[in-house]
C-alpha cells in the first residue's frame, strides 16, 4: 500500500518539477535574449556613440558642430562655381574642469593670452572650478600665435580642436552682397547683412547632441540611456552673381568714383529676360575678413538695395512708358516748351534744368533733353490716376523681394497727397525715393518686352542631404504692353544717340538708356542741397535683344556734376565690356 501511494505520489509530482525546469528554461532563454539585444544595441545601433565617446572631446565636438555652407559664384565661361564665402580650420580652445587642477592660476595664464579684464577672468575661474563638468568654451578661431604661447604652458585640463572659421577668398568685391560673420556681446557667432546674414539659419545648419546618463562621479553609465545626434551640416549657397562679371563692375566702379572724388556709388547688372542679378557693386566696400575695420557701421549696408534715392531724370521713361501703354502719346506727339509750367499746389512754375526752353518738342525729344515740362505734359495727357497706378505697377515704393539683408522699399507716398504738384514733380524723379535696384527692375520690363520680374540673387540651395532647390524666374506682373517696350527702347536709343547720353554708347551697337541727374535733399529742412548731386545712368542693351539691363550711380561727385560725365562714360565702358564677354556681334559699321 505504502509502495502503490509514493508511486502515486511520484506521478503526480513530475509535471511540477517538469513544468518549474520549463519556466526556468524560458527565464533564462529571455535573458539571453535581452543581453543579445542590449549587445546589438550597443555594438551595432549605438556604435557611433561609443567610438565618439572612446575618440574623446575632439571626436565628440566634430560631430555636435555642423560646418557652415559655403557660397558660391559662377563663372558662367567655364562652367565653374567660386566659393566667396568658405571655411577654414581654426583652433577652438576649450577645458575639461575635471582635470583642472589649479583654476586660478590656469585662468590668470589664459587671461594674459587672451587679454581678459580682471571680470572676465573671475567668471572664467569660476567655470573652470567644477570637478563634475567635462566641458567648458573659452575661444573659439584663435590663431596660431596665441595658440603656440597656450600650448608652450602645457595647462592640465586646457585642450584644444580645430574647427572651422569664415573666410572669403574674393575679399577684393561683393562685401555688401556676401556680408561677413560677427559676434554679439556674449561671444555668439552669426550671419551679418548681405547673404550670410539673411540665410544664416540655412548656411549655421543643425548642431547635434549628447545626452547621456553619469554615475555618482560623473562616469557614463554604459548600460545607462544615452543618444548621440550627429549635426546636419549647411547648406552651400549659389549666388546667380557671374564673377567675370562681378569683378570688372566693381572694378571700373571702384575707378569713377576715386576719379571723380565722390562720396560713393553702385553699379548693378540684371539679365532682363530673367530677372538674375549678375553683378551687384557698391562703394566704398569693405573686407568680410576684416570687418571691424570699417570707419562707419554704415558701411555694411549694401547701397544697390539700402539707398533709396530721388532719382532724378533717370525715372522719366516710367512715366513716358506708362503714357506710351495707355495711348496718351506717341513718340510724335507734339508739346510747346515755354520753359515752365504752373501746377496746383505750388504758387511758383515748374521749370526745366538750367532754365532753358526748348519750344516745339516731340516726347522723343523730350527724352532727349530731359524736358521737365514735357515729363508734367504727358502725366496730364494719361490722367494722375493713371500716372500714380503704374508708378506702382513699376514696383516702386515696395520691396522688391530680393533674399538679402537691409533692402529698402522706397518711399512714393507722396503721390497719396491731392495736388497736382506731387505727381507733377515725381514725373521726372523728384519728391519720391527709390533704390537702384528698384529702377533697374523697371527698365529690365522695358527691355524684356514689358513684364517686370522679381530680382534672383540666389541660383540654387544645395542641402547636405542631397537636395537642390532652384531658383526659378518669376513674374512679378505686365506692366506695359509688348509694343509699348519696343517703342520706348527706341526712344531710348534715340536718347544716347542724340541726347545726353552719348557716353555710354558702344560702337557698332544701339544701346538705349537715360541720364539722371538727382538734386540731394537737405537733411536740416526743405529743399535741396546746393553742392551735391547723384549722377544716374540706366539702360539696355543691345536692344534688339537686350543681354543686360544695368545702372549706374555715383554720389556727389567734385570735379563734375552733371551723369552725362559721371555715370553714362562708366555705363559705357561696362556696356562695352558685357558685349564682348557675351561675345555679341555688332550690326552697325563702327566709324574710325
Amino acid at each position: 500500500m505504502s509502495a502503490l501511494r509514493k508511486s502515486r505520489w511520484s506521478d503526480r509530482s513530475t509535471p511540477k518539477r517538469d513544468t518549474r525546469l520549463q519556466t526556468l528554461r524560458l527565464f533564462m532563454l529571455l535573458f539571453a535574449c535581452v543581453i543579445g539585444v542590449k549587445l546589438f544595441v550597443l555594438q551595432i545601433i549605438d556604435h557611433g556613440f561609443y567610438q565618439a565617446l572612446a575618440s574623446g572631446q575632439h571626436e565628440i565636438l566634430r560631430n555636435l558642430i555642423p560646418n557652415r555652407g559655403t557660397v558660391f559664384v559662377h563663372d558662367y565661361k567655364d562652367e565653374k562655381l567660386i566659393p566667396v564665402a568658405t571655411n577654414q580650420l581654426l583652433a577652438q580652445v576649450y577645458a575639461d574642469p575635471r582635470k583642472v587642477t589649479d583654476p586660478e592660476s590656469t585662468a590668470q595664464a589664459l587671461a594674459k593670452i587672451f587679454g581678459y579684464d580682471e571680470k572676465k577672468t573671475a567668471a572664467l575661474q569660476k567655470r573652470l572650478d567644477q570637478p563634475q563638468d567635462p566641458y567648458e568654451p573659452i575661444e573659439r578661431e584663435v590663431p596660431d600665435d596665441q595658440l603656440d604661447r597656450l600650448t608652450a604652458l602645457n595647462l592640465p585640463g586646457i585642450e584644444f580642436t580645430r574647427e572651422a572659421s569664415r573666410l572669403y577668398p574674393e575679399a577684393s568685391m561683393s562685401g555688401h552682397v556676401i556680408g561677413f560673420m560677427g559676434s554679439d556681446q556674449d561671444g555668439n557667432r552669426s550671419g551679418k547683412y548681405g547673404i550670410e546674414g539673411f540665410f544664416n539659419e540655412l548656411l549655421s545648419g543643425i548642431p547635434g547632441t549628447l545626452r547621456s546618463e553619469k554615475d555618482i562621479s560623473g562616469r557614463l553609465i554604459a548600460v545607462g540611456e544615452h543618444a548621440l545626434v550627429p549635426a546636419v551640416d549647411g547648406a552651400d549657397v549659389v549666388l546667380t552673381l557671374d564673377r567675370t562679371i562681378e569683378f570688372k563692375a566693381c572694378t571700373l566702379l571702384k575707378a569713377a568714383v576715386e576719379k571723380h572724388g565722390a562720396d560713393g556709388g553702385s553699379i548693378l547688372v540684371v539679365d532682363p529676360s530673367t530677372g538674375k542679378i549678375l553683378a551687384m557693386c557698391g562703394a566704398p566696400d569693405f573686407d568680410p575678413n576684416h570687418y571691424s575695420s570699417v570707419k562707419s557701421i554704415n558701411q555694411f549696408n549694401n547701397p544697390t538695395i539700402f539707398d533709396a534715392y530721388e532719382p532724378g531724370s533717370v525715372f522719366k521713361p516710367i512715366t513716358m512708358a506708362a503714357a506710351l501703354d495707355v495711348g496718351a502719346v506717341t513718340p510724335s506727339t507734339h508739346f510747346v516748351d515755354t520753359g515752365s509750367v504752373k501746377v496746383e499746389g505750388w504758387p511758383k512754375p515748374i521749370g526745366n534744368a538750367e532754365g532753358k526752353s526748348y519750344g516745339d518738342s516731340d516726347m522723343t525729344k523730350v527724352l532727349e533733353d530731359s524736358i521737365n515740362t514735357g515729363m508734367v505734359f504727358a502725366m496730364r495727357q494719361m490722367g494722375q490716376d493713371v500716372f500714380v497706378d503704374y508708378v506702382k505697377r513699376f514696383g516702386l515704393g515696395k520691396f522688391t523681394g530680393i533674399e538679402l539683408e537691409t533692402e529698402a522699399s522706397g518711399n512714393i507716398s507722396a503721390l497719396e497727397k491731392k495736388p497736382e504738384l506731387y505727381k507733377a514733380t515725381a514725373t521726372f524723379g523728384q519728391g519720391i525715393t527709390a533704390t537702384p535696384l528698384q529702377l533697374l527692375m523697371a527698365y529690365a520690363a522695358m527691355a524684356n518686352g514689358g513684364m517686370l520680374k522679381k530680382p534672383l540673387i540666389v541660383d540654387e540651395v544645395r542641402y547636405a542631404d542631397g537636395r537642390v532647390e532652384k531658383r526659378e524666374p518669376q513674374d512679378v506682373g505686365r506692366v506695359m504692353d509688348e509694343k509699348t517696350s519696343r517703342t520706348i527702347g527706341a526712344m531710348l536709343v534715340s536718347v544716347i544717340e542724340h541726347g545726353h547720353g552719348k557716353k555710354a554708347g558702344v560702337p557698332g551697337y544701339y544701346i538705349a538708356g537715360k541720364t539722371g541727374t538727382a538734386q540731394v535733399a537737405r537733411r536740416d529742412g526743405n529743399g535741396y542741397s546746393e553742392d551735391s548731386t547723384i549722377g544716374s545712368f540706366a539702360g539696355f542693351g543691345p536692344v534688339e535683344a537686350p543681354k543686360f539691363a544695368m545702372i549706374v550711380r555715383v554720389d556727389h561727385p567734385r570735379d563734375v556734376v552733371w551723369a552725362e560725365s559721371t555715370a553714362a562714360p562708366l555705363f559705357g565702358e561696362m556696356a562695352q565690356f558685357l558685349l564682348q564677354y557675351f561675345e555679341v556681334p555688332p550690326v552697325r559699321k563702327v566709324e574710325l
